[in-house]
């Protein structure tokens, strides 16, 4: 300190120039006292000599500054002393009572005091400067006076567009509610800072609302007749509107209200009663807008090109209070409401749809390999205008019926469009012509144009429906092919799941044979390799599927379920999206069916058990424990941290820690059944992927989309479901599957010799097969043997049957008999077979995950068999090339 004292000459002249604080210091000894204690000060001041020569600069600041800091480290040394203590005990109340009455606004983050809150939210966060008042407010309406709701035009600028409000007061309690966002942020925000009462702009328009006329009652059914006849609306809409009135009336509330707020000449509003609460609904009502000029309708419940309920409603609503509104819907020159899919074209009843759906498929087949003269042609039609611009059925009589002439052709829509991989072509009329005495409907679907009808309304060029077919095999998803065509062509297409449907329709139509056989093994291949692509799954609970029949004994009808699908992805275009479709096909387990070439397989009744894959006698408890604990535990590392701790806390486990101790306390929980089945739902989905069977070459034979996870059984049905059971079969877990069909069928099993393995499991042939001296020559393999085997195979002459393991899961196999089904033993598979081009169409067909497992089930199944089988066409004919 002394040091420091002779370093700063000047301050020290400065305190000597300052006699007033020198005697202040003298009144104050405790002070000095501090000073001298100070030593650290000091050493501070010398360790920082700008600062010293700052206070040089300005002696009187630097002693100020001295003072003040000494005063600050008193104050901090001498805790006990009374006047300090009451003054800083004070201080610290006062600064505690103020912070208390500081909040920050949820709105613009800005601190202020609690009391100014209610003119900070008037002046910042309303759009209404001005009071309301007679002259000034906003303009309302009572909508249903019972339940006290109300229609009020949004704001006084901008478009007249009405919102609801409610308003009740009673002694039980008060209810205000607007549905604005705005004005809920600002009513919970002065709620949670103890303003009991906010009312917006819109509630207090309320006191200048006219009087609640009389109720115009319910609307009339005979009305809704009418748009039925007209083919307006479906019967199924009907019956769906005239629940909703009944609903409605129950509820003391009127269906539908045509607002006289917010509405213009060309545009109107109308109230429709929704009973659940919902994002668009949180007052139990929604407003429908149809513009009359440009001949379109909003909902907030779904997107504008497609129909709901409540459009239907305010439809039905306008139609009978003002009919001439619609008098254009007859016109040829309009369309009501094709753009928006709406229910013009929609099918009298479900059996009018299954005979046009069956006529469909028997009558209007695509051919597979179609003429290049068409595709070129439709490629062109756009740019030299070649589509026909009215498209009539080409039926003049019943097919149904006999010999009955068909009615005129009816107008179903005149703003049509055809998609293009060069754009739209939009102005097509679309037609339909009806039998007089079956009702049978038909409608306009000849690919003979290079055009293909979805659902009257969207059609797809030929060529565009072969680029995407081109573009799914090459992992590209249907979405992202419309996405390119809208950014190079700068045009809008439709809803992207609208055209995957409707592309679904036409390899639905297309006369495809799925023969799925290898043009050089034949439709019976002596040799067979067996996987599972475990990553290939579509969202299902398993709870969600049914128990099967008590007599069901694991057989179903291929064919029968095959044409389900096919009808499924067809009815899409008879029914409007959001409508029930009872085409539909469910998982269940007793009509679920695998695809085995119509050649190979031994009828069309083929086997699946996996309803034995449930516990018994709950048949609806989780999954089955076919991955072991540690497998689950493998994939449940590729998940990403946030998705563990999810999976954690789902499973009640503390999700604090690093990945890997999340993913051990996981694996300790998994002994339980509810752990373990939340996990592998989480790591699997609720199906167990896909099962194939392939020969030698690469192409497929058999698969089976398995509802739950994968089992030796899955496999032994593909099996048993073959006219003739191949000589050697190559699986992953070849014992488990040996085991499983020598219980299945104990009589007549096919591994009879050595339970499947090359030679009898003595000491010194496993001895031999692990050193790798063992050989075991199979040569009816290249040359068929002489004579045949009494029930030997067509090919090979022989009836032995072996079940080996593939190379990359040798390892895995702990029983050292499976030392004898290595498929190096026998030199003509070790020369010939490779099982790793199962595992390459694994790691090819999972490119195609990311828009496969966000479908449906049947959309899953109908679209993977398609590719598969365009997969299978493509190895057949480049083997050809080859050759």
């Amino acid at each position: 300190q002394a040091a420091t004292e002779t370093q700063l000459p000047v301050q020290a002249t400065t305190e000597t120039q300052l006699p007033v604080q020198a005697a202040t210091e003298t009144q104050l000894p405790v002070q000095a006292t501090t000073e001298t204690q100070l030593p650290v000060q000091a050493a501070t001041e010398t360790q920082l000599p700008v600062q010293a020569t700052t206070e040089t600069q300005l002696p009187v600041q630097a002693a100020t500054e001295t003072q003040v800091l000494v005063q600050a480290a008193t104050a901090a040394q001498l805790p006990l002393q009374p006047g300090a203590t009451n003054s800083r005990g004070a201080t610290e109340a006062q600064a505690l009572s103020r912070s208390k009455d500081i909040i920050t606004c949820e709105i613009c983050n800005l601190r202020m005091r609690k009391k100014n809150v209610r003119l900070h939210l008037k002046r910042k966060h309303q759009e209404n400067m001005d009071p309301i008042v007679s002259y000034h407010h906003l303009r309302s309406q009572c909508v249903d006076d019972k339940n006290c709701v109300f229609a009020v035009e949004k704001s006084f600028n901008g478009p007249p567009e009405p919102i609801h409000v409610i308003k009740y007061t009673s002694s039980l309690g008060d209810r205000l509610e607007c549905e604005l966002d705005r004005c809920k942020s600002n009513a919970q925000f002065a709620n949670r800072i103890g303003i009991l009462r906010f009312d917006c702009e819109h509630i207090q328009s309320l006191q200048f609302c006219p009087c609640a006329t009389e109720s115009e009652g319910c609307l009339s059914e005979s009305t809704l007749d009418v748009l039925v006849e007209n083919f307006w609306f479906s019967q199924q809409r009907k019956e769906d509107l005239l629940k909703k009135q009944q609903v409605a009336t129950t509820n003391d509330a009127p269906l539908s209200v045509l607002l006289t707020v917010g509405g213009t000449e060309t545009t109107f509003h109308v109230s429709v009663f929704e009973p659940n609460t919902t994002s668009f609904s949180g007052v139990g009502r929604v407003i429908v807008t149809h513009d009359n000029k440009a001949n379109t309708w909003h909902c907030p419940c779904i997107d504008g090109k497609f129909t709901c309920t409540h459009k239907a409603t305010a439809k039905w609503h306008l139609f009978e209070k003002m009919p001439d509104m619609f008098e254009t819907a007859n016109s040829p020159e309009e369309d009501f409401m094709c753009d928006d899919a709406e229910d013009i074209g929609a099918i009298p009843d479900d059996e009018v749809a299954e005979r046009m759906i069956k006529y469909l498929i028997s009558h209007k087949k695509i051919p597979a390999d179609l003429p290049e003269i068409l595709v070129t042609s439709s490629r062109d039609a756009k740019a030299l205008s070649g589509f026909p611009k009215h498209l009539i059925p080409s039926e003049t009589e019943c097919t149904e019926c006999g010999q009955n002439t068909l009615g005129d052709p009816q107008l179903i829509s005149a703003t049509a469009k055809i998609l293009t991989f060069s754009g739209l072509v939009t102005g097509i009329s679309t037609y339909r012509k009806t039998c007089l005495n079956c009702d049978m409907v038909y409608r306009y679907q000849d690919w003979q144009d290079g055009v293909h009808n979805f659902d009257d309304h969207l059609l797809l060029s030929i060529h565009l429906c072969l680029a995407l077919r081109n573009a799914l095999q090459t992992h590209t998803s249907v979405s992202r092919i419309i996405q390119v065509i809208e950014l190079t062509e700068r045009e809008n297409f439709p809803n992207k799941d609208r055209i995957l449907q409707a592309y679904l329709s036409f390899e639905g139509l297309t006369d495809h044979d799925y023969l799925y056989a290898c043009d050089s093994c034949g439709y019976h291949p002596a040799v067979v390799v067996m996987g599972l692509h475990n990553e290939g799954v579509f969202s299902l609970p398993v709870s969600d599927i049914p128990n099967p029949p008590q007599n069901y004994n694991g057989e179903v009808n291929a064919h029968s379920f095959w044409e389900a699908v096919t009808m499924e992805v067809i009815s899409h275009g008879l029914y409007p999206p959001g409508c029930k479709n009872p085409f539909v096909v469910e998982p269940t387990y007793h009509n679920w069916s695998p695809w085995i070439g119509p050649q190979t397989r031994r009828s069309d009744i083929l086997l699946n058990t996996e309803s034995e894959k449930v516990r018994m006698p709950d048949l609806s408890c989780g999954v089955e424990k076919y991955l072991t604990e540690e497998q689950l535990a493998d994939e449940v590392l590729n998940l990403k941290l946030p998705e563990i701790k999810k999976l954690c806390k789902k499973c009640g486990i503390d999700s604090r820690g690093s990945k890997m101790d999340l993913v051990l306390r996981l694996r300790d929980k998994m002994d339980y059944t509810a752990t373990y089945n939340k996990v592998f739902k989480k790591v699997r989905g609720a199906s167990g992927g896909w099962a194939v069977i392939t020969c030698p070459c690469g192409v497929i034979y058999s698969v089976k989309f398995n509802l739950r996870a994968e089992s030796p059984s899955d496999f032994a049905d593909l099996l048993l479901s073959w006219k003739i059971f191949p000589n050697i079969t190559v699986y992953d877990n070849a014992r488990g599957l040996v085991s499983h069909i020598n219980k299945r069928c104990p009589e007549d099993t096919p591994f009879a010799i050595h339970e499947g393995t090359l030679l009898d499991h003595t000491v010194e042939n496993i001895r031999q097969a692990a050193e790798r001296k063992l050989k075991v020559n199979l040569p009816w393999l290249k040359r068929k043997k002489q004579p045949e085997d009494a029930g030997g195979h067509p090919v090979t002459g022989s009836a032995e049957h072996y079940c080996l393991s593939d190379v990359f899961h040798q390892s895995s196999n702990k029983h050292k008999s499976d030392v004898l089904r290595h498929i190096e033993i026998v030199p003509e598979l070790a020369e010939a077979l490779s099982s790793e081009f199962v595992e390459q169409l694994f790691a090819d067909m999972s490119k195609n995950n990311y828009f496969l497992n966000r479908l449906t089930p049947s959309a899953h199944m109908f679209l993977q068999r398609n590719i598969l089988h365009n997969y299978n066409v493509r190895k057949n004919t480049r083997a050809k090339e080859y050759i």
